[in-house]
């Protein structure tokens, strides 16, 4: 994080200023909209593993994952304090804002890691502390710290941080992983790219004054939408392996082939359109339902494998 920044945090006298935060700063800190992704992700690998849990350590094993998630937003949030302070987006989130001072969001940060960490190898098992403290240490660190300021593939590698947690979840229930937990990590590590790329078509000026190397920033926007439809293109038929393999049934077939069709299709309209306010909303479109999608996935399997409603396909792979 520059130095500069903490500037913002201290009065004329070198005196640290009062934090005005409120419980809802901190909280917003924790990224909620991608704690609440991790959550329906861990819980995917959680039920479609091969094996039960008791569902109160079940229920203890997502919170712990979850708030480990959130701290390692808000260790995120520390560090590009500076870069988000001046991006139009990311302005107003509590640390730029004023609103709660640096040190006050790392102390925070890493009591939820720790804690986080001490409690998933407490009700669960060691393997799945030491995957959810090693995804802290990735987003943080090495994604965060590192990657995100020194090259255009950040987005691409940093994204196995948001992949790991159906990992997590199958560790919980079997103190191992397998192909399960595997596929499901492949399929958002592909699904990273397309997401993120989009949105950075439209805020690349963002990124730009901010010096972050994103891809449009770097390879250019028509480099940036090919590599976007390739993701998409290889991504769609991971994701019907679910099916294939025999955690996923009928509805999840029909689900992942038909929006996985809308998002090649969303895709290629932002490869198409390239010129003006048009070209944002397609960028924006692909963006948006790519969160939809993924949601999709998960949200089926839950539904199948947690809630009785799996027909069944005849398994082909595995």
């Amino acid at each position: 994080m520059s130095a500069a920044f903490d500037q913002i945090t201290q009065a004329d006298d070198g005196v640290a200023l009062s934090s005005t935060g409120e419980a809802r700063d901190f909280f917003a800190l924790l990224k909620p909209r991608v704690m609440f992704l991790v959550i329906v992700t861990a819980l995917g690998g959680m039920v479609a593993a091969p094996g039960t849990v008791n569902p109160v350590i079940g229920f203890a094993a997502l919170l712990a994952i979850s708030v480990g998630a959130g701290a390692s937003g808000c260790l995120n949030m520390w560090w590009d304090a500076d870069i988000d302070a001046v991006m139009a987006r990311t302005a107003g989130r509590p640390i730029p804002a004023g609103r709660i001072l640096p040190s006050e969001a790392l102390a925070f940060g890493l009591t939820l890691s720790i804690g986080s960490v001490l409690v998933l190898g407490l009700v669960a098992n060691l393997l799945s502390a030491a995957m959810l403290a090693f995804t802290i240490f990735f987003y943080a660190v090495v994604y965060s710290m590192w990657l995100k300021r020194a090259t255009p593939q950040n987005i691409v590698i940093g994204g196995a941080a948001g992949a790991f947690p159906p990992m997590i979840g199958e560790a919980v229930v079997t103190g191992d992983f397998g192909l399960t937990s595997i596929v499901l990590f492949a399929i958002i590590f592909l699904w990273t790219p397309p997401h993120f790329w989009a949105l950075a078509l439209v805020k690349s000026a963002d990124y730009a004054r901010a010096g972050i190397p994103m891809l449009p920033n770097v390879a250019g926007p028509a480099a940036t939408r090919r590599q976007i439809v390739a993701y998409t293109l290889v991504l769609t038929p991971v994701a019907v392996l679910p099916a294939l393999m025999g955690f996923g049934g009928l509805i999840y077939l029909v689900v992942s082939v038909v929006t996985g069709l809308a998002m090649i299709g969303l895709s290629l309209r932002v490869l198409k359109v390239t010129e003006g306010e048009p070209a944002n909303k397609a960028a924006y479109a692909l963006f948006g339902f790519s969160i939809l999608y993924l949601f999709l996935l998960f949200a089926v399997l839950l539904a199948e494998n947690g809630l009785g409603l799996m027909w069944a396909l005849p398994k082909v792979l595995g």
